[in-house]
């Protein structure tokens, strides 16, 4: 998606839950400056005409294993779950809330890491991108960047689903969603309100 069909979207996210567009920014050039490289074609040669599973971290995600096939992305703390029943995630998508040590061993096994800034997060980029030695791809909720893409999506799973979209997968389930989860607080309900809008815009339900 480019950016220009995208800002409307993202406006009205950042009016929706009150959120600091030059913080965003920000984070976005912060993140620009600690990425030595550039691995978006080897994230994109991994999902090119493959079918893609993504795998958000609802509850449910341990009871869906079975289905996932083919190009596996996690969001966040996904790929935990996913470890721990043999699975090794290909990509991790990731603001780095839900990061621990693990995600920097499965990035040096092969695992590519696509770590979103955003206003909030600026400290955690900054302890956890340079001890990242495998292959990395930023991402940003605004105005791309050098070596920081904007693919569409909110959170950790929905932009991984525009991720996959964006880089022509053949096809996209998915795994360990739950939009209409209760259970959660005010700010992760909203989350998922806009998950589901926005992953309307590729053709996916949840």
């Amino acid at each position: 998606m480019k950016f220009a069909d995208w800002e409307p979207y993202y406006t009205g996210i950042t009016e929706y839950f009150g959120f600091d567009r030059a913080a965003d920014e920000e984070a976005g050039r912060l993140l620009s400056s600690l990425l030595e490289q550039d691995n978006l074609l080897s994230l994109a040669s991994l999902v090119d005409g493959n079918p893609v599973t993504v795998c958000g971290n609802a509850p449910c995600l341990k009871d869906e294993i079975g289905k996932i096939t083919g190009v596996v992305f996690a969001a966040d703390a996904a790929a935990e779950v996913l470890d721990k029943n043999g699975i090794r995630p290909d990509a991790i998508f990731t603001d780095l809330d839900g990061a621990t040590d693990r995600f920097i061993e499965l990035n040096n096994e092969g695992t590519i890491v696509v770590i979103h800034a955003h206003g909030d997060n600026m400290p955690l980029l900054k302890h956890w991108v340079p001890r990242f030695r495998g292959r990395v791809v930023g991402t940003t909720q605004a105005a791309p960047l050098p070596r920081v893409y904007n693919f569409g999506g909110f959170s950790d799973g929905d932009r991984a689903a525009f991720a996959a979209d964006e880089l022509g997968a053949s096809s996209i389930t998915l795994a360990g969603f739950d939009l209409d989860d209760g259970n959660v607080d005010p700010m992760k309900r909203g989350k998922l309100v806009w998950a589901r809008k926005l992953l309307a815009l590729i053709g996916l339900k949840a």
